[in-house]
């Protein structure tokens, strides 16, 4: 049996979980997002908690059993408290603007770039060389930040480029003289 999927999910005051067919509706405070469950995989709701159950000990149910407890928790957590990803511009001359509720980077180009966020994501801008990426959805939050990242990422000999808060960048030693 999967250690994660039989763990049952505690639904917290504030949110509504719902469950028609194979559609797990959850509302919270921040908003309210739907999951498609895979056809194996079955969820039922007692004493305020959800439960996750595989029908057979195929491959697929159990791939998918662990799976699908983790995609409902997190969207627990999303409509509660939300998720968040941090980056960081690392390089002279290298900023980001709010402009609105978009972003304006400069990152070297002969042009600025603009990055619209798309629906159930904002922005927040500190300084001008940090910014945090908020949402409910994790993987839409992790999708826009990656995209982000993506722009100019970081190379290994300055260090220049956009990197996610706290990551380590290997640094390669350049040319040796003679």
């Amino acid at each position: 049996m999967s250690r994660i999927g039989r763990l049952p999910i505690e639904i917290p005051t504030g949110v509504d979980v719902t469950v028609t067919g194979s559609a797990v509706t959850v509302k919270g405070p921040k908003g309210e997002l739907v999951l498609t469950v895979a056809s194996p995989i079955e969820v039922k709701i007692e004493d305020g908690q959800l439960l996750v159950t595989r029908p057979d000990d195929e491959r697929e149910s159990r791939s998918l059993h662990g799976l699908t407890r983790t995609l409902i928790a997190n969207q627990i957590i999303g409509v509660t408290t939300g998720y968040s990803k941090g980056l960081e511009i690392v390089g002279t001359g290298y900023r980001v603007q709010a402009k609105g509720s978009s972003l304006e980077f400069a990152l070297g180009f002969s042009h600025s770039i603009t990055v619209e966020p798309p629906a159930g994501i904002s922005f927040a801008v500190e300084g001008n060389n940090k910014l945090t990426v908020h949402g409910i959805d994790k993987q839409a939050v992790g999708e826009v930040a990656a995209n982000i990242r993506k722009l100019r990422k970081p190379e290994p000999y300055k260090g220049k480029g956009v990197r996610y808060a706290g990551e380590v960048v290997r640094r390669k030693a350049g040319k040796s003289g003679k």
